[in-house]
C-alpha cells in the first residue's frame, strides 16, 4: 500500500501535537531556563544580586550561608541585613 503525502501530514501532525503534551515541554523547560540566564539584566534578564539556581552547588552553599545568617543574633548579622530607615514621608 502506498503512503500518500495526506498520510504523512497526519502522522507529523499527531506527532508534533502530542510531543506538545508530553515529553517535549520539559526540554523546552530547560533550554529556557539556560538562554534566560544569558539575557543581560538591562534587558530583562537576572539581576547580579538574583540567589543561584535550585539544584547547583552555588544554590546549597547559598542556602548553608543564608541558614548560618539566620541563626546569628541581630546584632552581629551586620549592615546588609538590617531593614532600611523609614522616613515620615512613606508613612503618609
Amino acid at each position: 500500500m502506498p503512503t500518500s503525502a495526506r498520510h504523512i501530514v497526519t502522522i507529523l501532525t499527531v506527532a508534533l501535537a502530542g510531543c506538545g503534551v508530553s515529553g517535549c515541554g520539559t526540554i523546552s523547560e530547560k533550554i529556557a531556563a539556560g538562554v534566560t540566564d544569558a539575557i543581560p539584566a538591562a534587558i530583562g534578564g537576572m539581576p547580579a544580586d538574583a540567589p543561584p539556581r535550585p539544584g547547583t552547588a552555588k544554590y546549597d552553599e547559598y542556602m548553608r550561608e543564608r541558614e548560618r545568617k539566620r541563626l546569628l543574633p541581630a546584632s552581629e548579622r551586620g549592615e546588609e541585613a538590617k531593614p532600611a530607615p523609614a522616613t515620615q514621608d512613606a508613612a503618609r
